[in-house]
């Protein structure tokens, strides 16, 4: 019997940020902590820099560090891009931090499992 392939943690991780919501941010921590590595955010991040060739596409744009702060945008090409990408989402940035973070964030425990 065939055995179906194994998903990885980074196909794992892109779901998760697939379902982030357009006009709302997570961050690297939270998803970490949703797969069961709380201590896995940089795991995270370097999934995120990982995915930019990605199908279907993953929004990485969507996630930033615990205080809201664009700490990816270096991954981006330009680096601005992180920012205008948010915009267009109607997310407000301000010195590369999202606005109203708190308000934004999406929790994947508390919306996922909760």
């Amino acid at each position: 019997m065939a055995k179906a392939p194994e998903q990885s943690i980074y196909d794992v991780i892109y779901d998760i940020v697939r379902m982030v919501p357009k006009g709302r941010v997570t961050s690297y921590g939270a998803i970490a902590a949703a797969i069961g590595v709380k201590s896995g955010a940089r795991m995270v991040g370097y999934a995120m820099n990982a995915c930019h060739s990605t199908k279907p596409k993953v929004p990485a744009h969507r996630v930033v560090n615990r205080n809201g702060l664009l700490t990816g945008k270096h991954h981006f090409t330009p680096p601005e891009k992180m920012e205008q990408l948010l915009k267009k989402e109607g997310i407000k940035v301000k010195d590369d931090k999202v606005v109203d973070f708190d308000k934004l964030f999406w929790d994947p425990v508390m919306e996922l499992l909760g």
